[in-house]
């Protein structure tokens, strides 16, 4: 999960809105657009810390242009093979409505919400000629540090991770929360983001889901793909908050985050804590539709989505250790078997309790011809959690699919 292509940024104002509309600047052409990122990329090498290689190309494109190359990327990263599998995931865990086409929905989504993008296979920074005159120096800023990022790691290489959602949700959060903050002085070089208080940022999700909710696609959008689009920006950013003042002579791009766990949990980075992974063991006749893990932010949005409760949902999903699911097609129909990994009993046990409740709610007044059954298990000598959620008439009730720890 976690599919939001890479290279698009939706331009995250956030409290400096304002003060930009004060300062916007008269763009008339791609000549003054170019002008307005020669006189910028200093100060996005001042506050990334890193000075540009090269300078990248900008472009102006028509909302229709910037509609083909997200179709072209989407396409790119789930093709119509696997678009398939996921969409049949997603409607198991409860994410997304039975009736909502995966593939039309992002990619009307993600044109609605694109303010800007740095496209990594042609180092080109692209505005879209529709944007508000306000919002170009916003745009401009946020996607230089993209374009500079990628001459320090290659985005599509960190973005392309195939089956290892969590990792690029993680990766994505570092890009857009580094951006997010980066941009913060070049826009007001009086405000010093590493002053703000703990929080500032996720306290700014209410303002921007205002904001976003005004645009119709969104509005109308799963609480996944909602809080998907946000959390790199926001939760993302407060990282980098942490990081910079942690490691006040780094630069992340030397040790990126592999979890979100470690995004949400900044010291858990610190730690070098990182995620325990399971493989699958042999399906048996089953097909594999598709298979992934969540990590612990895709583990709350599930609870949230189920039990309504945001706060609780998170404290559930603490102690989270690493998951694998897949969802599988047999002839009895499809079923989906998710397996998590916890730091100790306890937080295995709380975790066991809220999800038995989350997944008695989803799937009450559901069709008695489907079965679940939420587990307690030991695996490896870790505590873990198994849901399957299958046909009743699925084999796999009397012979369990299994997973195992890789070492």
């Amino acid at each position: 999960m976690g599919r939001l292509t890479a290279g698009l940024a939706v331009a995250v104002a956030l409290g400096v809105t304002g003060a930009c509309r004060e300062r916007a600047e008269a763009v008339q052409n791609e000549a003054d657009l170019r002008e307005m990122v020669q006189r910028m990329q200093p100060l996005v090498a001042r506050a990334t810390g890193l000075p540009f290689k090269r300078d990248p190309v900008v472009l102006r494109r028509s909302r229709e242009q910037v509609r083909d190359y997200v179709i072209h990327k989407f396409d790119q990263d789930l093709p119509a093979s696997e678009i398939a599998g996921l969409q049949v995931a997603l409607r198991l865990f409860g994410l997304v409505p039975e009736t909502l086409d995966l593939r039309t929905t992002m990619i009307d989504l993600l044109t609605e919400q694109i303010a800007g993008y740095y496209d990594p296979d042609s180092n080109a920074l692209y505005v879209p000629a529709d944007i508000e005159p306000f919002q170009m120096r916003i745009v401009v800023s946020h996607e230089l540090v993209h374009a500079l990022q990628d001459q320090y790691v290659r985005l599509d290489s960190i973005m392309l991770q195939q089956r290892r959602n969590d990792r690029r949700t993680a990766a994505q959060a570092v890009l857009e929360g580094q951006a997010t903050v980066s941009q913060i002085p070049v826009l007001m070089p009086e405000q010093k983001p590493e002053t703000l208080p703990a929080g500032w940022f996720w306290r700014q999700r209410a303002v921007m889901a205002r904001q976003q909710d005004q645009m119709a696609e969104f509005a109308k959008a799963p609480l996944w793909l909602r809080e998907g689009l946000i959390f790199p920006y926001l939760g993302g950013a407060e990282f980098l908050v942490w990081f910079k003042r942690t490691y006040p002579d780094r630069s992340i791009l030397e040790r990126m985050p592999v979890s979100t766990e470690q995004i949400l949990h900044p010291e858990r980075y610190g730690a070098a804590d990182v995620p325990t992974e399971l493989v699958f063991d042999d399906a048996g006749a089953d097909s594999v539709l598709w298979e992934d893990g969540l990590g612990e932010f895709e583990t709350r949005l599930l609870l949230q989505q189920h039990l309504g409760d945001e706060s609780e949902a998170a404290l559930l999903a603490t102690g989270w250790d690493g998951d694998r699911y897949r969802a599988l097609r047999g002839t009895a129909g499809d079923a989906l078997v998710w397996v998590s990994i916890w730091d100790d009993a306890a937080t295995a046990d709380r975790f066991h309790r809220g999800l038995e409740r989350a997944w008695a709610r989803f799937r009450a007044g559901g069709p008695a011809a489907r079965r679940w059954k939420v587990e307690r298990l030991v695996i490896g000598g870790r505590a873990a959690v198994r849901l399957t959620d299958a046909p009743a008439g699925w084999s796999g009730w009397s012979r369990p699919v299994t997973v195992r720890i890789l070492e």
